[in-house]
């Protein structure tokens, strides 16, 4: 069966549902993904991201819907019958097995020959820079290296379509910042399109070329890591990526190239129009790099405010204080409902500014820099 819909991409979903008793943990989810991409489903615990990754691996069949990959309907195959290959979150090694045999096992399942299991062996080893641990144990290796024989085995049978769970989950910090660049440029060297579940944000950042953020059931916002970060389309996503800060507050001017609303905190000038209603309650989005502090009141020429002074900036107090090596983060008190959340990069050795908690501060950013939310 060819796919009618979505033909221009390699997996194509088509109002997919999966619902359990009465709950709904997929709601009609529709996507194309394109070949050879890296692609995220990102939210929270219950948000049906891995439901559907299971729907996808056939571990879980639609209550309703369809998949398509490369245009052939694969809902009803069985796991076994798709061209489609998972990798679990705990890697699920065989510990009685070296590195080589893992690798292996899948082919010789298949019954593929002897020696094209080994040149296929050799292959994946080389991909994954494993060849020197070929005769380990998975317990005679690190975390990455465990993540690294996964993969491998993973991609040894060669799927058209490998996905992810959690595949970082396991690893600690700095090793799963590392290990993400290695496992993004093995993807895009094998060409292999791929989807990943994540709940970790900075993880699916790295790592997709696009991203799906879902909550319950639902795809809230789908695009690429910088414009579901620049420019989120609701609080909920807003929140979700990264942190911000929210002002709200009605819209007080509508004009085609500028919006003005105002908050308890202040006015906020964004140098952009909205489509929106004159008195409507919007939200102010404010990313914490956005914003600069300074001692003194900034001047009017140093800003990108066509209008009077007072707008994009507010006065408070410096009430928490953190030092993370590349950058500083402050917690500016403004009034009794807020507190901002500034992020200021620490470009020099020694800085000439020395913020501490107490101090009176000024906050001030530019209108390019703010998103309004309407929902």
């Amino acid at each position: 069966m060819t796919a009618a819909l979505g033909s221009g991409s390699f997996l194509h979903i088509e109002k997919l549902s999966k619902h359990f008793d009465e709950a709904k943990a997929v709601d009609q989810v529709t996507l194309d993904i394109q070949q050879g991409e890296i692609f995220a489903l990102l939210g929270g615990s219950g948000c049906g991201k891995s439901t559907l990754l299971r729907m996808l691996a056939g571990f879980e069949r639609p209550t309703s819907g369809a998949i398509y990959l490369a245009g052939e309907a694969i809902d009803e195959l069985p796991p076994y019958e798709r061209p489609i290959n998972m990798m679990f979150q705990s890697y699920a090694l065989f510990p009685h097995l070296t590195v080589a045999q893992n690798i292996a096992f899948g082919l010789e399942r298949d019954g593929l020959p002897k020696s094209e299991v080994r040149a296929r062996v050799q292959e994946m080893l080389a991909l994954v820079q494993l060849k020197a641990f070929a005769q380990r144990k998975p317990h005679q290796l690190s975390g990455g290296q465990q993540q690294r024989v996964a993969l491998a085995r993973s991609l040894a049978k060669r799927p058209r379509l490998l996905l992810l769970d959690e595949p970082l989950g396991a690893l600690d910090k700095k090793l799963r910042e590392q290990t993400q660049i290695e496992l993004v440029n093995i993807l895009k060297k094998v060409g292999v399109t791929c989807v990943m579940v994540t709940h970790d944000q900075e993880e699916a950042m790295a790592m997709a070329d696009r991203i799906a953020v879902m909550r319950d059931g639902r795809i809230l916002q789908l695009g690429a890591p910088m414009d579901i970060y620049e420019t989120p389309n609701s609080r909920f996503v807003a929140e979700f990526i990264g942190n911000v800060n929210l002002f709200s507050g009605p819209l007080v001017v509508d004009k085609p190239d500028h919006v003005v609303i105002e908050s308890p905190q202040c006015k906020h000038y964004v140098s952009h129009g909205i489509t929106g209603t004159f008195g409507m309650k919007v939200a102010v989005a404010l990313r914490p790099e956005k914003i600069c502090l300074s001692l003194t009141e900034p001047k009017l020429e140093e800003r990108e405010l066509p209008q009077e002074m007072g707008h994009n900036q507010v006065q408070g107090v410096i009430t928490g204080l953190a030092y993370f090596g590349s950058f500083s983060t402050y917690h500016v008190r403004v009034d009794q409902e807020m507190t901002l959340k500034v992020t200021l990069s620490n470009a020099a050795r020694h800085e000439e500014r020395c913020l501490s908690v107490g101090d009176a501060i000024w906050a001030w950013w530019d209108g390019s820099d703010v998103v309004v939310l309407t929902q």
